[in-house]
């Protein structure tokens, strides 16, 4: 789910974090202190080929995945995911993961979902899956009570989003709505449906499972069909696969842009260093305290809540996310202000798949 997020508004040294880590050490958190180890996360770093990311063996990494983007590409989408199915099929093991992911365009207009939605077919060691997911305009966390939205909107286009893909791509899933949420449900048993990325009115994904690797590949272009322009982004996500099995995902298509992301094992005061490595191409994220809100905000609405670090673009700054709001939007924003010691602003994170 797309949470509740704020940055500072101007850049921070990595000396102003740790000032800020020792100010919610005073406040009486439990926040990072320099030589603490923890998970960092490396997202959107685009590599000029496969030996830089050695750069980053000093440290222990997980879920490290290798994209391939394609911009602007409007080739054969069948024939795409085949090329990689063939590829994958040759280096599978049960830690490897394979998936396409295309855009997709919602023909009706909606209030409450942008009309650029995604989805991906992929491929894991016994099963091919198709996904599909839409994207809010505004954060809706799940119980979200401060600031109620328009319930019959959101239903209304949840609904149609979900039924216009489920219709093209001749799923067998039935969209209904349970205690004002919309709720999907499938006849097909030995068939594994999963729901996933929910805000208050239901989930913003689903994802359908088949022992049949090319079950969906046909109707899943035709859903790739309703996007009346070549697709800005086409992104291949390989996870798990060796060197030589990336190298050779690569002569697929030489020329598509290379990015990595992985969670990533360190000493606070070493993401500096890390963060060096990237030369402004990608982001890192780190968490420096996390705690509940009724903590200090005992008259507000229970909400979780992450003060942690963000580096893009060879810049520092702090970040606040939220699951939902403990106060009014106004008043949430000042007490983090005195919080943190520094200036916000409201900045959720781009969508993206």
């Amino acid at each position: 789910m797309r949470e509740h997020r704020w940055e500072s508004i101007s850049p921070l040294s990595f000396a102003d974090i740790l000032l800020v880590a020792e100010k919610l050490r005073q406040a009486g958190l439990t926040s990072m202190h320099p030589e603490k180890e923890m998970i960092t996360y490396i997202e959107e770093w685009e590599v000029t080929d496969l030996d830089e990311i050695g750069q980053l063996e000093p440290w222990p990494t997980e879920d490290v995945t290798l994209l391939h983007v394609l911009d602007q590409w409007k080739g054969d989408f069948f024939l795409l995911v085949g090329g990689y199915h063939t590829v994958f099929q040759k280096h599978q093991t049960v830690n490897t993961y394979c998936s396409v992911a295309h855009p997709w365009h919602i023909d009706h207009p909606l209030a409450t979902l942008q009309p650029i939605a995604w989805l991906w077919v992929g491929f894991r060691h016994t099963h091919g899956f198709i996904r599909v997911r839409v994207h809010t305009t505004e954060i809706i966390a799940p119980g979200e009570s401060v600031e109620q939205p328009r319930e019959q909107f959101w239903l209304k286009d949840r609904q149609e989003a979900f039924r216009t893909a489920i219709d093209i791509l001749n799923l067998p899933i039935d969209v209904t709505i349970d205690n004002q949420k919309a709720s999907l449900h499938t006849s097909q048993h030995d068939t594994p449906l999963f729901c996933s990325w929910p805000d208050a009115f239901g989930p913003c994904q689903f994802e359908l499972n088949s022992p049949d690797p090319f079950e969906f590949l046909v109707s899943a272009s035709q859903l790739t069909e309703t996007l009346s322009h070549p697709a800005e982004q086409v992104r291949v996500y390989l996870t798990g696969f060796s060197a030589q099995a990336l190298r050779d995902f690569n002569q697929l298509h030489p020329d598509s842009r290379l990015m990595y992301r992985s969670s990533l094992h360190c000493q606070l005061e070493e993401i500096p260093e890390i963060f060096s490595l990237l030369h402004s191409r990608g982001r890192i994220y780190g968490s420096l305290a996390e705690f509940q809100t009724t903590a200090f905000m005992p008259n507000g609405v229970d909400a979780a809540a992450i003060v942690g670090l963000v580096g893009s673009e060879g810049k520092f700054r702090l970040e606040i996310r939220l699951n939902q709001h403990p106060l009014s939007h106004r008043e949430t924003e000042q007490w983090f202000e005195q919080l943190v010691g520094h200036a916000l602003v409201y900045s959720p994170l781009p969508v993206f798949p």
